[in-house]
């Protein structure tokens, strides 16, 4: 995070990046040598991003490895329940058709209702369709994720052309928009979650054993896949309404985590936050310097790195 706040189009020596902040922390303790536009960047611009990217990067990590234990497929990732669509899809309606009615966190508001549409919906067509299994589980998220994106393709259809690329990038992520005052929702659904998932961890252990074997050792499967899932895509939602949607930082981090930890998800989950935190502070300064002054997209970036990654892996069983 040091790294975050220092690279950038302007580099910023790290001894002047910690005084600035110590300085703002405790007014008066380091003299003050350094310009105002040095401390506006430090402090109002990379400070907040470099966290946002750190608590997007450990939620989406953490998500994703829940995932992949609670239904046994590896490829599980905090899209496979169309929360990320769902907020997609609230962003859109806030970009396209009603304008910044709430001022800036009209955005992350609106496509933090979209994700909680999308988990109502899910849930929803999961009960409809009595889907207990982890399979039917899936497969209820992927046919609302499918209706949702349908719905938000027809939003942009309809919208003005001359706004498209404002969703388009939002949709690709990034964490420019990054403000003090954002940090506290994403920071409370990061902070509430992990708590709950390292506490249900041995319950994880034994949904990955299978359905079976968690019905033999005493646990309501249904009731805690449920549960489970419910408190990821809240998470999910939380983290896309705030960044918006980035891939492959659910889907590899969990695996990379595995490799170093083993399969216990006890040291899986917390494991997976912490490099889902550096994994994305890294994908940030990349986004910001590979074409400075302007930011590419961080989906750009976590796609890119993390599908070569992937095959990497693969290649190496």
């Amino acid at each position: 995070m040091s790294a975050g706040v220092s690279l950038g189009a302007a580099p910023i020596p790290l001894e002047t990046v910690w005084s600035i902040v110590i300085n703002k922390i405790t007014p008066g303790t380091v003299a003050s040598d350094w310009s105002a536009g040095r401390e506006s960047i430090v402090w109002d611009v990379r400070f907040p991003r470099a966290i946002l990217a750190a608590l997007v990067g450990a939620g989406l990590a953490v998500v994703g490895a829940t995932l992949q234990s609670a239904t046994r497929n590896p490829l599980a990732d905090p899209h496979l329940l169309g929360v990320s669509s769902g907020a997609a899809l609230g962003a859109i309606v806030a970009l396209l058709h009603t304008g910044l009615v709430l001022g800036p966190l009209t955005v992350p508001l609106f496509a933090f209702c979209g994700a909680l549409g999308a988990i109502v919906a899910v849930t929803s067509v999961a009960r409809l369709t009595d889907a207990v299994s982890a399979d039917r589980l899936v497969l209820a998220g992927v046919a609302a994720s499918f209706v949702i994106g349908a719905l938000g393709s027809l939003l942009i259809y309809l919208g003005d052309p001359r706004a498209a690329h404002t969703v388009v990038f939002w949709m690709l992520g990034g964490f420019g928009l990054a403000q003090w005052s954002h940090l506290l929702f994403p920071l409370t659904a990061l902070a509430a979650a992990l708590a709950y998932l390292v506490v249900r961890a041995r319950e994880l252990n034994a949904l990955a054993m299978g359905d079976e074997t968690a019905t033999a050792l005493g646990l309501s499967v249904r009731r805690l896949r449920f549960r489970l899932f419910v408190v990821t895509a809240l998470l999910t939602g939380v983290m896309v309404a705030f960044s918006g949607a980035i891939g492959f930082v659910g889907l590899m981090i969990p695996h990379v985590a595995r490799l170093m930890v083993g399969s216990d998800n006890v040291r899986v989950v917390p494991a997976s936050a912490l490099l889902g935190a550096v994994a994305l502070v890294w994908a940030d300064v990349v986004a910001r310097t590979v074409l400075a002054p302007e930011d590419l997209p961080i989906g750009v970036v976590t796609g890119l790195v993390g599908g070569i990654a992937f095959i990497i892996l693969l290649c190496r069983r």
